[in-house]
């Protein structure tokens, strides 16, 4: 669940200087920043699927897998719309970003909790 949190971290940063230049105005950021925090996102979402199915998970850990694959879902609606060279919607980006926080910090106790 380390790594997984490492990796949801790294993908944060790429998010939230997303999320600032969509709230300052600019329609949709560089295709490059889009993949890359896709992808790390993704590694995370797999690394986190992996400590969960390997057993011993806290409920905790199985709450934050839900919220990031629902993220993930809404990463992916994002990035049709990048695909699209489309104005990514604020509303959805600020969804998206919100359950991302909030399953990071989900994760973040649960990893805490296990070593406390």
């Amino acid at each position: 669940m380390t790594l997984a949190a490492i990796l949801f971290g790294i993908a944060a940063l790429g998010g939230v200087i997303m999320a600032i230049l969509r709230f300052s105005g600019k329609e949709l950021p560089p295709m490059g920043l889009a993949i890359l925090h896709g992808a790390v996102a993704a590694a995370g979402l797999v690394a986190l699927i992996v400590a969960v199915a390997s057993g011993g998970a806290s409920s905790k850990a199985i709450i934050a897998l839900v919220l990031f694959l629902g993220a993930a879902i809404g990463g992916f609606v994002l990035f049709s719309y990048h695909l699209r060279r489309k104005a990514l919607p604020i509303p959805y980006v600020a969804i998206h970003g919100l359950v991302a926080v909030v399953a990071f910090v989900i994760l973040l106790l649960a990893i805490f909790a296990v070593r406390a």
